[in-house]
């Protein structure tokens, strides 16, 4: 088993696929400038305008930058995986690493490890950013549920670039992957929403997002669902292996 497992070397390789391409390298800056960007922008805005402009939930709305940040990240884990499916570039990848656990386990530890360390300077800067514009509105660091909202924000983008990268190894192009992503969680877990919010509450963003709310009552604990948002992530990371496995390169 030990043999599967990413080596230094292998792990240093996936960086440098990563670093030279400048579409991927570009969707992982985007996700931290997207989420904290845009969180700056509309706290600026409308921010000191009355209380809930941002939205219901004051700790959720710190973190409103994250609905644009979540795409990048979608962007960052399907073009790291696509690349291996042009111009035979999965043929040359497996001749210098034969083991093809070592060679995806590597990939997605590197996806999964940069994603997270976006997101968790995403999360930070995201919260300190938005909330020097609040003005009497704003929420202090030590505030309930902050330290939580913060990890949370970062573990959500990593897990949303791991569901991408493993949906990604199944279709094997980052258009499709982000065709059926992007549509997915802006519109369709809006309509579910709206539909029935008992369904609703197990979707991917919106079990994610209960990390980030201070009140949970209309979703999922918000460890529980966090839980559930890996264990979609799990299942296409999962189901990218099945298809690396089985494919012929």
């Amino acid at each position: 088993m030990s043999t599967a497992l990413p080596t230094a070397p292998v792990l240093h390789s996936e960086w440098i696929k990563i670093r030279s391409l400048r579409g991927t390298f570009g969707a992982l800056i985007a996700v931290f400038v997207a989420t904290v960007g845009i969180q700056a922008l509309a706290a600026a805005l409308i921010g000191r305008t009355e209380a809930g402009a941002m939205g219901d939930d004051p700790l959720l709305a710190a973190f409103y930058g994250i609905n644009f940040g979540q795409v990048a990240a979608f962007a960052f884990g399907a073009t790291a995986l696509s690349g291996e499916f042009r111009n035979g570039a999965l043929r040359t990848s497996l001749t210098a690493v034969p083991n093809r656990a070592r060679f995806y386990l590597s990939k997605m530890a590197v996806v999964g490890g940069l994603a997270f360390l976006a997101g968790q300077l995403a999360g930070i800067a995201t919260f300190l950013g938005g909330q020097a514009f609040m003005g009497s509105y704003a929420l202090d660091l030590g505030s309930p549920g902050t330290y939580r909202a913060i990890f949370g924000c970062g573990m959500y983008l990593t897990l949303m670039a791991l569901l991408a990268a493993g949906l990604t190894a199944v279709l094997r192009s980052a258009t499709v992957t982000l065709s059926l992503l992007i549509p997915f969680v802006l519109m369709v877990s809006f309509v579910l929403g709206a539909a029935s919010e008992g369904v609703a509450r197990y979707l991917p963003d919106r079990a994610g997002q209960m990390m980030m709310r201070l009140d949970p009552s209309s979703g999922l604990a918000p460890w529980t669902g966090l839980g559930v948002l890996a264990l979609w992530a799990l299942l296409a990371v999962a189901a990218g292996w099945l298809s690396i496995r089985r494919r012929d390169a």
